[in-house]
């Protein structure tokens, strides 16, 4: 056996106490502290999906979703809980004069004094020609699929979202994951935290009697005497001829990510995060596919004229996208839409269009006005930018008078001058 001089042996009690040293200060090293949305899964079970809607006194504006405009009315839907009622009789003086509570609401439409909103997975149908004293006409259960169910739970309606801070080492097999589980929690790095909003199944369309108008953003639609609602992969449509009893007639199959509907005369458009389907509707309880422009996966609005549609893309934890852009498409030929030209935007969301006239709601950027009378020339043609508000959708009650939400809350504004657009009131929502 070989003998280490002692010169040998002190050199090799060295070399084991540094690698020992070295391995110690590696381990520390591997110490940091990372910041997580815990998302924490929320279910609900039939009884609570079928409480009975109730009438309750105005409240503040907490966390606003989708706007309709009804006669003198305005409805803000409060995300999950219901809608406040708005008398916009005075522009210059709205007034929030109640709350209809429906749980699980997000999207409304309205014809001839009946409201149709959705409650989780049912479809409501609610008299409302006093507003103040809402009375359910009919409740279609479990119309929609949307949500995912658990024989022990419930449905899973949402992920409530909360930031956690978590000190992690490089053994901890969290420490080169971005998404991960612990107690049916789940855990997402800020970069792809869930969009906590939800996903459920409204813009005006023509149709027999008096209806109400949406916004770009919505799911719910009606036009030819049908209602239209989309969620995330599919089209339902309801037979409207009895108001009171609305009648589920067919479901279309439109693929996944699928975010809002908008009708154009015999027209149906739809957007998803990977692009615009163009469906004929002159059939109304059965609208079939006319064609798809495809873009990178965005969140993406859109509304459409005789010539052509106008659809905003934006990034967001939802979307999974870095795109923030205005697409204009040429539809002369349905089968085969056409891009005209991207046009760089902030942070788009919704937008509508009246003559030639193109509002966009930036998100935090604000609100603005383009003249579009050339497709090819949009970005040139900025008449107006309002700052310091946040915007997510817009109505033009007429070609003078919009309203936009958003963060803040309600903002009316004048819009005769497009180049100055004056604010007639806000209803805020309270900081």
């Amino acid at each position: 056996m070989m003998k280490l001089n002692p010169n040998m042996k002190w050199s090799f009690l060295i070399l084991v106490s540094l690698s020992f040293f070295m391995q110690s200060c590696l381990e520390d090293s591997c110490n940091e502290t990372r910041t997580f949305i815990e998302s924490v899964p929320v279910y609900v079970d039939e009884a609570t999906i079928r409480t009975d809607i109730t009438y309750n006194a105005s409240r503040a504006l907490e966390n606003a979703g989708k706007i309709y405009s009804y006669g003198k009315y305005i409805f803000i839907n409060e995300q999950r809980e219901g809608l406040h009622i708005i008398d916009n009789s005075e522009p210059t003086s709205p007034q929030n004069i109640g709350f209809i509570n429906i749980p699980g609401n997000f999207d409304m439409a309205i014809r001839d004094d009946v409201l149709y909103a959705d409650s989780y997975i049912d479809l409501l149908a609610i008299d409302i020609s006093d507003p103040t004293n809402p009375d359910l006409l009919c409740r279609l259960e479990s119309v929609y699929n949307q949500y995912e169910f658990w024989e022990d739970r419930g449905y899973l309606v949402y992920w409530e979202e909360t930031e956690n801070t978590i000190e992690v080492d490089c053994q901890d097999p969290r420490w080169s994951q971005d998404v991960f589980f612990e107690n049916n929690n789940r855990f997402n790095t800020i970069d792809v935290a869930l969009d906590a909003s939800g996903a459920s199944p409204s813009a005006g369309g023509g149709a027999k009697g008096i209806v109400g108008v949406g916004g770009s953003t919505a799911r719910f639609t009606i036009t030819k005497n049908h209602l239209y609602a989309v969620d995330q992969g599919s089209m339902y449509i309801f037979d409207l001829e009895v108001a009171q009893k609305p009648v589920q007639q067919s479901t279309v199959a439109l693929g996944w990510g699928i975010e809002t509907i908008w009708p154009y005369k015999d027209l149906l458009f739809i957007g998803g995060n990977t692009g615009m389907q163009i469906f004929n509707n002159d059939i109304p309880e059965r609208p079939y596919f006319l064609s798809e422009f495809s873009h990178a996966r965005a969140c993406d609005p859109v509304v459409a004229d005789d010539k052509y549609a106008y659809v905003t893309l934006r990034d967001g934890s939802a979307c999974e996208s870095f795109s923030n852009q205005l697409d204009v498409i040429d539809i002369a030929d349905l089968k085969s839409p056409q891009l005209v030209k991207s046009y760089p935007m902030d942070n788009p969301h919704g937008l509508s269009k009246v003559r030639e006239h193109l509002y966009i709601c930036e998100g935090q950027g604000g609100f603005k006005v383009f003249d579009a009378s050339d497709p090819e020339k949009v970005d040139s043609n900025l008449l107006d930018h309002v700052k310091g508000i946040v915007a997510y959708d817009v109505i033009a009650l007429s070609e003078d008078h919009i309203i936009v939400i958003g963060d803040d809350g309600l903002y009316q504004f004048d819009a005769t001058d497009k180049d100055n657009l004056k604010e007639l009131s806000l209803i805020s929502v309270p900081k």
